[in-house]
């Protein structure tokens, strides 16, 4: 029999598996995701951290606000007063519960970790909001992740094998139930020792009654930053977390670099085997926030030379440039720029669409796109638009904006896309559809400027958007400079939980094709 998606699998005579588990959550498609009609992909997860401030939990809230494009589902704080640890857990966004003085004051404490979440692994539950805490035989131990572990599945089934109780569905789990079986001595070296178990990629902020840890992954492929605020310490996903609580940069914490910060002070060391990083080249694209800095690099400024490079690759007579707000804003100011085209905004986002918006027709669910966007019929009517986005997921909203554009009157319609196509899925914290349900992976690009009503559709090369990060030489194909897994299919680490779920379902259709 099939294994459903996210469903169970139960001992079959003829496969040896002793427990039931769940699916590999990596393989989840976008369509059960609640921001699924947004055809975006979604970053799963931000992180903040914080030592040594009296007021840790609301400057760890007001981080969570500026992370809160990272995920919209679910937001959690864990504090430590020095004695106990204390956690509050909601659904929903930052604002609609830690605004609370009442809950505020259950979070006492100068150490504070927070996340806030959408879910490519487990259901969106309770259960599975983050952080996650456990208690350990010499102290308390809470853990708040970004990214996604390749082989959380063959993990899982290991230790529930051997007696491990999850109470959750939450890749993230894994990594408590590794740190708690480990016979290393210390809490550090137990939860190296974790780590040197996993794949994949991630950030992560953890938090004990010794003090606060960072830690980024051998390829750094999910970002992780330090800052400091008078005599606090800072862990975060994006420096816009810093700048809300007027705290500075100090730098990015490197691959496989662990931080500690106790009252000793901030230390760094390095157990895993050096390696060549990966970071995730689609942050610069569209994940970050563009008042962000990553790996050195302003986002916005990237943006703009996105913009730029993709006008000199791919011009077009045209009457203006117009961007889908808000993420095609900044590569569409860098191709006006380097085009000469003026800059215009015909289309105008409506900010206050709500996230529970109820569809009841064939006809409302059409019409939903404009509940988002809006043509500026005075601009585009009778004008040739150059359309500036920064990705084509499923090609849906692509779609009803370009026909939106022409209901308006535009004479022409240039689609221009700030990224290479996207082919492939991403196992690395991204929720992305399977890879079938991908525009750019069933057709070329000639049939999906005909799938989209586009008049001219052109993608950014992947050399390209490697100079504009700052690779004046492109992609070096034999050691890549970033994780572009999702344009090339060059995944940078092992995909565990795949190749064995992969290995099941071909089991499973010889025995169904054998009538075993």
């Amino acid at each position: 029999m099939p294994i459903p998606p996210g469903g169970r699998y139960h001992e079959d005579a003829a496969i040896t598996m002793s427990v039931i588990i769940d699916s590999p959550p990596a393989l989840k498609p976008l369509t059960t995701h609640p921001f699924a009609g947004d055809d975006k992909l979604r970053e799963e997860c931000g992180v903040f951290g914080i030592f040594g401030s009296p007021d840790a939990a609301a400057h760890t809230v007001l981080g969570l606000h500026a992370l809160q494009h990272r995920g919209q589902e679910a937001a959690g704080v864990t504090t430590h007063d020095g004695r106990e640890f204390h956690t509050e857990r909601f659904m929903g966004l930052v604002s609609e519960h830690f605004t609370s003085p009442q809950v505020l004051e259950k979070l006492p404490g100068h150490a504070a970790i927070g996340h806030v979440r959408y879910s490519t692994t487990g259901e969106t539950v309770m259960r599975n909001v983050q952080p996650l805490f456990a208690d350990l035989a010499t102290t308390g131990f809470a853990i708040a992740h970004n990214g996604n572990i390749t082989n959380a599945w063959t993990l899982r089934k290991q230790l529930v094998a051997h007696g491990a109780i999850f109470q959750s569905t939450s890749d993230t789990e894994v990594i408590l139930h590794l740190v708690a079986t480990s016979t290393f001595r210390t809490l550090l070296d137990k939860l190296i020792d974790a780590l040197r178990k996993i794949e994949g990629a991630w950030s992560l902020v953890a938090l004990s009654k010794f003090g606060l840890i960072g830690v980024r992954d051998p390829l750094g492929v999910r970002p992780l930053v330090l800052g400091r605020m008078g005599d606090a310490h800072i862990l975060c996903s994006e420096t816009c977390a810093l700048d809300i609580i007027g705290a500075e940069y100090v730098r990015d914490i490197e691959p496989g670099e662990i931080i500690t910060i106790s009252e000793r002070g901030v230390k760094s060391l390095k157990p895993f085997p050096p390696g060549r990083a990966r970071p995730c080249i689609f942050e610069h694209v569209y994940f970050s926030r563009p008042d962000s800095f990553v790996d050195g690099m302003s986002v916005y400024e990237v943006r703009k030379r996105i913009g730029a490079e993709l006008a000199r690759e791919a011009p077009v007579e045209a009457d203006m440039v117009v961007p889908v707000p808000d993420s095609g804003v900044p590569a569409a100011i860098g191709y006006a720029q380097e085009s000469g085209l003026p800059f215009e905004l015909g289309i105008i986002r409506n900010h206050y669409v709500g996230r529970t918006f109820i569809e009841p027709s064939d006809q409302i669910r059409h019409l939903g796109v404009k509940l988002k966007h809006n043509a500026n019929r005075w601009l585009i009517e009778g004008r040739r638009i150059v359309l500036v986005d920064d990705s084509i997921v499923r090609g849906t909203t692509s779609l009803k904006i370009v026909d939106m554009l022409r209901q308006a009157g535009a004479k022409e319609v240039h689609m221009r896309i700030a990224s290479p196509p996207t082919r492939h899925s991403c196992f690395y914290g991204v929720d992305t559809p399977e890879r079938d349900k991908l525009l750019a992976a069933r057709m070329d690009v000639e049939k999906m400027r005909e799938f989209i009503h586009a008049d001219t559709l052109a993608f950014l090369t992947i050399d390209g958007l490697y100079r504009a990060c700052r690779q004046p030489e492109g992609r070096n194909d034999i050691q890549p400079q970033f994780c572009d897994a999702c344009f090339t299919g060059d995944y940078p680490t092992h995909l565990t939980d795949l190749e064995e779920r992969e290995a099941v379902a071909d089991q499973l259709t010889l025995l169904a094709s054998t009538g075993g």
